[in-house]
């Protein structure tokens, strides 16, 4: 299944471009999903999968509804725990959803339209209204962190010693972790897995939608960089709203002419790399299926040829090997390999390659914490696991030139297998 995640800067119409394209692609042929969390005028209000037009679906993801499921299912689960503390139990109606719950209820959605009930529907196009850029990309990231959270907390290796459990309970005197505890953790585990892998799939890539003008500029700008550390994949930037060109009023002639300086510079910086697509401005906000049909009139970005493969797509990075000893292959699985003649300093080095356009020097940190990398490139930040190879050796400087990071690692010759 190909999924579009639409996301863009607050107020860019993101919504309106994710429901039109998924109207685009139904038309078109292909059996389509929308997931918003917003009503769009002329679109059904259920929370399960209602058709809107032949070939569309949309269902809308109600948070506060699924916060108050998984709390009350989480109390349930918890009840000798809160039986024994003497806690009160909380009903569904006192429940008010909590920050953060929303960024939960759309990762449960995606899951349940990739492996769950929905996926058996037949969907071949998957459209996911995603909230504001900044956020978005947040989001993207999070299936990952907590994924390494649960794995820190509740190491899956520990299960091993549950039968101990009852044991260890009477000399501490206190209750140990229950089996339920770790059973909801694995759970949790492959549900988050699930999103994760349909995140990296090579199927999966972004649409950003921005209005054109500074701040959106400067807003996508600020993205780039955040889209390259995460290895997210942009296919299209929708130029929204885009005003009609040479008016004969000088005031909306003005405005048409920053909105065409805007698209060129966007041109330069992101073609060839995604396509660019120009929306026009309906001189009002769209209303029902006739007006976001306009939208995409001729070839929009619905009408690309689906040539991708299914799988992971690669990391964003490479390794360049600098005079490096034998033995890359198994302890480099995976990863992509590119040869480099020696710097000439005698000394073999591995170098660990990630393109960060837009990065500044002042803006990023770099710090290496056992078997991971941990990097921070101004408001966004990732935790890179290092592959074997990269983890017998030592970390001997880092350098950010073209907008590529290069951090050199050097082999220790104690951990460095021998090949003699």
């Amino acid at each position: 299944m190909r999924t579009v995640l639409v996301t863009g800067p607050g107020g860019a119409g993101r919504t309106t471009v994710a429901a039109a394209t998924a109207l685009a692609a139904a038309r078109r042929g292909r059996r389509t999903l929308l997931l918003t969390a917003d009503g769009i005028p002329g679109f059904p209000d259920g929370t399960e999968p209602t058709e809107v037009t032949d070939g569309l679906w949309s269902a809308r993801i109600d948070s506060g509804e699924h916060f108050r499921e998984e709390l009350l299912a989480l109390q349930d689960q918890a009840s000798v725990a809160l039986d024994l503390l003497g806690g009160n139990r909380l009903d569904g109606e006192e429940l008010t959803e909590l920050p953060g719950s929303t960024e939960l209820a759309l990762l449960h959605t995606l899951r349940r339209a990739t492996e769950g009930d929905w996926s058996r529907r037949g969907h071949e196009l998957l459209v996911v209204d995603l909230p504001p850029l900044r956020e978005a990309l947040a989001l993207l990231a999070l299936p990952e962190q907590l994924r390494r959270y649960l794995r820190r907390l509740l190491p899956p290796e520990r299960q091993a010693a549950r039968a101990l459990r009852p044991m260890l309970a009477q000399l501490a005197g206190v209750p140990m972790p229950a089996q339920w505890l770790y059973e909801a953790a694995a759970r949790r585990d492959a549900e988050l897995a699930a999103v994760q892998a349909l995140i990296e799939d090579r199927n999966t890539t972004l649409r950003l939608v921005a209005e054109p003008g500074p701040a959106a500029e400067e807003a996508l700008r600020t993205a780039r960089t955040g889209l390259a550390l995460h290895g997210l994949r942009v296919d299209t930037l929708a130029v929204n709203r885009v005003l009609p060109r040479h008016s004969a009023d000088p005031w909306f002639a003005e405005l048409a002419a920053q909105q065409e300086k805007t698209v060129d510079r966007w041109y330069e910086e992101w073609v060839p790399g995604a396509a660019l697509c120009e929306v026009p401005h309906l001189g009002r906000d769209p209303r029902g299926l006739d007006d976001l049909a306009r939208l995409f009139e001729g070839d929009g970005p619905a009408s690309e040829p689906d040539a991708r493969s299914p799988g992971r797509a690669d990391d964003p990075w490479w390794i360049e090997s600098l005079g490096a000893p034998d033995g890359l292959g198994g302890l480099l699985p995976g990863a992509r390999i590119a040869t480099a003649p020696p710097t000439g300093d005698g000394d073999p080095v591995l170098v660990w390659c990630l393109p960060l356009p837009g990065a500044v020097k002042k803006d990023l940190q770099l710090v290496r914490r056992g078997d991971e990398l941990l990097l921070t490139v101004g408001p966004f930040h990732r935790i890179v696991p290092l592959e074997s190879g990269l983890r017998r050796c030592t970390v001997s400087g880092a350098a950010l030139t073209d907008g590529v990071l290069r951090v050199r690692f050097t082999p220790d010759p104690g951990l460095w297998p021998r090949t003699d």
